[in-house]
Order: C-alpha cells, then structure tokens, then sequence
C-alpha cells in the first residue's frame, strides 16, 4: 500500500461499478460578503461506502378475470409455477436462506433472529422445512451433476467427519461427508458430495457403482476395495510428501531432507505446467517429472531398507465442510444430511463455474417447476445461462 507525504496510507478507489447516490452540499448562500455574486469553479469529491441490510419486499401477483357478458365465459392467468406449491417464499428468499446457510454458515437459529430485524420473522421450523423440501426439489439436478461427473476417466475422493443427531440416544455420533469431483485440469468444473452414516468403504462403492477409472486419493483403507475392483488409485502426493516433512521437521533426518528436495522438483514442475493444455501438460511431464520421478524411486529403493500429483483439489472442495460444521452443530438425521449434500454440491459446484451461488440458485429454482426432465442437465452449473428474462 502506498502511502502519502502526511504519511498516511493512501487510499484505493471504490469500485466504479457500485451503484451511486449523490447527496450535494452547496452553501446556504452564494453572495459574497461584498455584494457580488459568486461563480462556480469546480467542487470536490469524497466517496464512503455504505451497506444496507436485507429487506423484505412483498410481490403482488394480481389476476385479472375476464367475463363474457353474453356466454359468461371466464378467462384468468394460471397462477405462476412455484418451487413450493401455494407457499410464500419466492426463489429468491429460499436461495438467500440456502446461501446462508450452507455457504456463509450462518445456522437456521441465527437466520431466524436476522429475519426478525428485517420485519418478518420466520420461525426456525419452517426455515428448516424449506430447507428440506428444496433438497428434494434439487435431487434430480444432483444426480444429473453426479451422472456428468461419472463420465470422466479421473476423479478426486475425499472425505470429512460430521456430526449427526441420534434421536433414540439423545446424543450425536460421527457420520461422514465424502467428496468426489471431476479432475483438477477438466474444463468441467464440478463437485458433488455425499452424506453417510460411516467412514466404511461400501459408501464410495455404491457411490461410485460401475465407474472404473483413475481415482486419486489419500491411503485411507475404505478406497482400497474399488482397487481391487478394478479402479486406478493415483496415490497423493501431498500426503506422501506429509510423512517425510514431519520426519525431517521431528528429528532433523538427513534423508528425508533428501526425500523432499525430489518433492520440491516435482512441484516447481507442476506450477509450471498447471496453466497448459493437457498435450503440453503431458510432453513436459513426460519430459521433467518423470526422470524425477524415475531417480526417486531408484532412491525409495536404495532406502528401504499420471494423474494429478495430489489431492489438493477436492481436498480444497471439502474444506468449506470443515468451517461449515462449526456452525451448523450437527446434522438432523441421516436424510437431512443427504439434502445438505445436494445443496452443497450445487453451491460448490456453481463457485468452480464462476457463477455467483446466489443467482446461480435463485434462477434454477425460479425455472425448475416448468423445467422439462429431459432437459434438467441445461441447469447443471456447468451448462447453466442466466434466464434472459
């Protein structure tokens, strides 16, 4: 930041395209002292930002009817087609209260209180009611997301602990939230996750059916049967390279310095080939990292006695689970974590496209009650145009 000869820091511009509203200040008179009157030369300006909160508006849907005085015929508009049939929530108040929730963390409780200042409070209850019946309405678009992500030959798996309410015991326990995304360098951008009761391994192969390509992922044991089942497991890199970072940092080992002087080859390769194509992604690999690779393994050996090169990508995607849980305190039930998840996957997946999750969500819900089935993958956010009108 610059500064200035008074030794304060200089302030940058306010964005130009935020809307205006000019208030003007002018003398109360414009005679001088001497009897003449004075001229305008110029004016000075000063900006300050300003932020009102959410206020609620009402829409008025009002439906003329039309008679026949001779036939008695009568003709009215049909009612507009809502996400929730004769409910009062338009697409933009339950896209608001899904953003809240599942991409600021703002819990349901909180929400309810921010509502209440604005003019209309909304019972906790029904916000989660909401919440409930738009994970039903989004399921199909999840599972087209899901079907469209099936069809790459590599995806990244990973998995995070969340707490889930156990009615009969009065007390929660640990489920869990996988996640699975299409490649890191695809042009299609896309994350869906699913919610479990567990951490076993029959979660991602049901997840994961018949899919059978190169899956990267951590060493957890729960992958370790799709191996055998034929999938491909790029091992990551990050996490290998983990294990020799805590040795040398625990017990200045000589040797796993040398480890990671290979790792920090390998990486400074990967920086320079993550913007190119996948043919010049491949010939520079090809090229740099795999004699690196090739010279470290001949020294793995001597110690023992091509898929992306980590994980970083969905471990990235899943990270927002992590801060999320925070606030969300536990999940209602196994069905409710479910609906969480197809939420979340759309919201996710929007931000990868580059869509703002707010407009991104309003639309969709807005055309989702006339969208046709066959359809349904025009809203997926990878393919997704904002409706014009």
């Amino acid at each position: 930041m610059t500064g200035t000869a008074s030794g304060w820091p200089k302030r940058k511009p306010l964005p130009a395209e935020l809307p205006r509203t000019e208030i003007r200040h002018e003398p109360e008179t414009t005679t001088c002292a001497c009897g003449c009157q004075m001229k305008r030369i110029g004016e000075d300006i000063a900006e300050n930002l300003d932020y009102t909160p959410g206020v609620f508006t009402v829409e008025r849907h009002i439906r003329g009817k039309w008679a026949c005085a001779k036939c008695e015929m009568l003709v009215q508009a049909p009612v507009p087609a809502h996400v929730i049939d004769k409910g009062i929530p338009t697409a933009g108040l339950l896209a608001q209260m899904l953003i809240a929730k599942y991409l600021d963390h703002l819990p349901l409780y909180r929400q309810e209180g921010i509502f209440a200042r604005a003019g209309f409070p909304i019972p906790q209850s029904t916000l989660a009611q909401w919440v409930g019946q738009m994970g039903v309405a989004l399921q199909p678009l999840v599972d087209a997301l899901k079907d469209a992500m099936l069809a790459h030959p590599v995806l990244h798996a990973d998995e995070t602990p969340v707490a889930m309410l156990d009615p009969g015991a009065g007390k929660t326990h640990r489920a869990y939230l996988w996640s699975y995304s299409i490649g890191a360098f695809e042009p299609i951008k896309a994350v869906v996750y699913d919610f479990a009761e567990s951490r076993a391994g029959k979660h991602a192969q049901n997840f994961l059916g018949e899919w059978r390509g190169t899956l990267v992922c951590d060493d957890y044991s729960g992958y370790k049967a799709l191996i055998a089942e034929g999938v491909t497991e790029a091992g990551c890199m990050a996490h290998a390279r983990r294990k020799f970072f805590d040795l040398h940092t625990s017990h200045q080992s000589q040797i796993a310095g040398e480890a990671l002087a290979y790792f920090q080859k390998l990486y400074t390769i990967e920086r320079e080939v993550a913007e190119l194509e996948h043919d010049d992604r491949r010939r520079l690999r090809q090229e740099q990292a795999k004699p690196v690779l090739d010279e470290f393994e001949i020294w793995l050996k001597r110690r023992r006695q091509q898929a992306p090169i980590d994980n970083n990508w969905i471990e990235n995607r899943i990270r927002p689970i992590a801060t999320g849980r925070k606030n969300w305190l536990f999940a209602g039930s196994l069905r409710a974590g479910q609906r969480a998840a197809a939420i979340m996957s759309l919201i996710q997946s929007a931000k990868l496209n580059g869509h703002d999750p707010f407009a991104y969500l309003k639309d969709v819900l807005s055309r989702l009650p006339t969208q046709p089935f066959s359809k349904i993958t025009e809203l997926l956010p990878h393919r997704w145009q904002a409706n014009p009108s």
